[in-house]
């Protein structure tokens, strides 16, 4: 059997995030999401997910570019001085691989968030992080654990192509060996754990956005087992490049999933498309 899963990350960041997830869901072949539990709308998530409660929802752990749950004094390692986390993965890392990072701080962080998430009613499907953190040594560990704690039954691996999209740059290349080297680690640890992962993983990692031509070749090429396909879909590029400070292609990737090129493509290529859950029922 061929499953795939396509996962809307950044849920709760912004309305034009969640109504692009709620438009996918309805539209699409979108079934699963995680949500950012220090996203500034993520009041308005739940309201998406009351109207949906067909989709499949995980949490989008997050310790860089973003917000956190816990009072600034209480994660001072995490924080900056205006009490935001850190810009981003490459700030965060820097500081963690110094040893500068209180894994501590790490732990209780997460936990908030978590416990923030259920305790919104949600019945998490899976997590995931964001800027792929959790893959990180020391970081999976406590990720893993609490996971184990809060009933949470699977993970996303991103064990990505080394030329899924264009390669530009070293940098670009060296970033998709890292991390697929990291993503084995994770994937191992995670199964000790009997937390279920996916077969296989597909998704621009580099900044690049999923469209119509790499989601067709996804399905075309589909594994037998289960496939998740990473996107960060929205619905208005000018508000989000500014919002995010990313350059990326939205309303691309919410075209892409609710074009009906693909909806043929799944049906013609026998491709059942699903959530997390449906890991625990293979």
């Amino acid at each position: 059997m061929k499953q795939l899963i396509i996962n809307a990350d950044d849920f709760g960041r912004h309305k034009s995030i969640n109504l692009a997830v709620e438009k996918a869901f309805r539209k699409g072949c979108l079934r699963s999401t995680t949500i950012m539990a220090g996203g500034k709308f993520f009041e308005h998530a739940l309201k998406v997910i009351q109207r949906n409660p067909n989709l499949g929802v995980g949490i989008h752990l997050t310790l860089a570019n973003g917000y956190p749950i816990l009072p600034p004094e209480k994660i001072p390692t995490l924080v900056t001085p205006e009490g935001i986390f850190h810009e981003n993965y490459v700030e965060f890392l820097k500081l963690y691989v110094k040893g500068k990072i209180n894994r501590e701080e790490i732990q209780a962080e997460l936990a908030a968030q978590i416990t923030k998430v259920q305790n919104a009613g949600l019945n998490l499907t899976h997590f995931d992080s964001h800027q792929h953190l959790h893959h990180f040594p020391g970081i999976i560990a406590i990720a893993l654990k609490l996971a184990k704690a809060a009933n949470i039954p699977a993970m996303r691996v991103a064990d990505t192509k080394i030329f899924d999209g264009s390669v530009d740059n070293v940098g670009q290349l060296i970033g998709r060996i890292g991390l697929g080297s990291l993503s084995k680690f994770a994937a191992r640890s995670a199964h000790a754990k009997n937390i279920l992962t996916p077969d296989h993983f597909s998704g621009i990692v580099a900044g690049e956005s999923v469209n119509v031509r790499f989601l067709s070749k996804v399905i075309r090429n589909l594994e037998e087992g289960t496939t998740e396909v990473m996107l960060h879909p929205g619905t208005k590029n000018s508000v989000l490049q500014k919002f995010c400070a990313w350059d990326h292609d939205f309303e691309g990737e919410l075209n892409a999933v609710t074009s009906s090129r693909i909806l043929k493509l799944i049906r013609e290529n026998e491709v059942t498309v699903v959530n997390f859950s449906a890991l625990s029922k293979g």
